[in-house]
């Protein structure tokens, strides 16, 4: 019989089998990568646009820009386009980051002729409605104001300014007047340079059939869509990080402290970028993690704390964040740097850095065992500038770290001296 008393046995996988998709070069030149790993009749497709707000003149072009193509075409107005997606049990999601912006489909296969038409319509003839787009700025607004009564927003901000620099992207902070700015004139610049063929690429993930990348390669792969059709330009921006330690920024309505530490941190192609995150997780990237067993297993001072590289193009940004009483907030920050120099100092035990290394394979197997949430790891490796080979070297730097190499890290990439200090919350007297 079952004992289950034993705990079961931990079996580490030996090999990463990350499917790779099936790569093609459309007539027209745009890439589509195949990742058909589905048993349902479900079919998602992601087109990747490289313009996000490292490529915008203005704050908010970006986002707006994409955020706007579900809201009217020349062919369906937006009432329409939402009839249509719910009538066909499909789903799109538009969203925008540093340096690219997505538009994804959720479709059954058997309505992939209906919902492909409608998403043609969306990207290759939106109309940016000024009433539409009123509307969205307005609501944009209130949610804007709403967060800028919030200690974690605030902090956060005070964060990636004081670190990159107001003429940064990573650190220009958008102001209600930002969004006043924006105007269908606007959008229509930003979609006429980075919306067309020459800067699309395609994935296609679920249950792809040879008629879906048929209807595909029909509606995108074979004649040149778009306006200006050059190649957008790589940008790099040079951080510049304020001078001083601690930041404040003032609630004096606020019932708590929110704390973000900080400093610029790795590239994900940095040489120890991979054994960094274990040294990360180990230190405040889990439940069971050093920050957590301490400040708020052990000490009480907070609800939650973790840490995190924060990935921005070139530099990420290597976080500390917390929210505690307003009392707490020294003791919370003396405790973290207490944990900086114990993982300097002290050799991790064995037992605890094998949990860690469980925990990671654990999420890693995770990550890649569906069909779209393989589609999202291929899409990282790309928007990234990785190689293939980036599945299997993560796999491996998790299970070879040491304990000696961890100590090592921590001397090299936890340094106090480059940590800010960012408190937002009421003064104390």
């Amino acid at each position: 019989m079952l004992n289950r008393s034993d705990q079961p046995r931990i079996l580490e996988p030996e090999q990463l089998v990350v499917q790779r998709p099936e790569r093609i070069k459309l007539p027209n030149g745009v890439p589509l990568s195949v990742l058909n790993a589905g048993d349902n009749e479900v079919t998602r497709i992601d087109l990747l646009m490289a313009g996000g707000r490292w490529q915008q003149k203005q704050p908010l072009q970006a986002l707006f820009t994409n955020r706007m193509l579900r809201e009217g075409t020349r062919r369906y107005d937006a009432a329409r386009i939402a009839e249509k997606l719910d009538y066909y049990g499909a789903w799109l999601e538009l969203s925008s980051a540093s340096e690219y912006a997505y538009v994804t489909l959720y479709s059954l296969n058997k309505y992939l002729p209906q919902t492909l038409d409608i998403l043609e319509s969306i990207v290759k003839e939106p109309v940016f409605p000024e009433k539409e787009l009123g509307v969205i700025v307005d609501n944009n607004i209130q949610q804007f104001l709403v967060n800028s009564s919030k200690v974690d927003f605030l902090a956060h901000r005070g964060l990636v300014k004081a670190l990159y620099g107001g003429q940064h992207p990573g650190g220009r902070l958008v102001q209600e007047e930002d969004y006043r700015r924006i105007t269908p004139a606007v959008l229509r610049k930003f979609y006429d340079r980075y919306y067309h063929s020459n800067n699309c690429s395609i994935y296609l993930s679920g249950k792809v059939t040879d008629d879906c990348i048929c209807r595909i390669e029909s509606l995108f792969g074979c004649e040149a869509f778009g306006t200006d059709l050059r190649k957008p330009e790589k940008k790099e921006f040079q951080p510049v990080t304020a001078s001083g330690k601690r930041i404040f920024i003032e609630r004096p309505d606020g019932l708590q402290s929110a704390v973000r530490m900080g400093m610029l941190s790795l590239d994900r192609n940095h040489p120890d970028y991979l054994k960094a995150r274990v040294l990360v997780t180990l230190f405040g990237g889990y439940f069971g993690s050093r920050l957590m067993s301490n400040i708020r297993e052990n000490k009480g001072y907070t609800y939650s704390i973790s840490a995190a590289i924060m990935p921005y193009p070139g530099q990420g940004v290597l976080a500390v964040s917390a929210e505690t009483a307003n009392k707490f907030v020294e003791p919370l920050v003396s405790e973290v740097y207490h944990e900086i120099d114990r993982l300097q100092n002290e050799l991790v035990s064995d037992e605890e850095l094998s949990m860690v290394k469980n925990y990671m394979l654990g999420d890693m197997c995770r990550s890649y065992e569906s069909a779209f949430s393989l589609a999202d790891a291929w899409i990282f490796v790309q928007v990234s500038g990785l190689q293939d080979t980036y599945f299997a070297k993560a796999l491996d730097a998790v299970k070879e770290v040491t304990p000696q190499e961890i100590r090592e890290l921590a001397g090299r990439h936890l340094c106090k001296e480059k940590l800010k200090e960012i408190v937002c919350g009421k003064k104390m007297s």
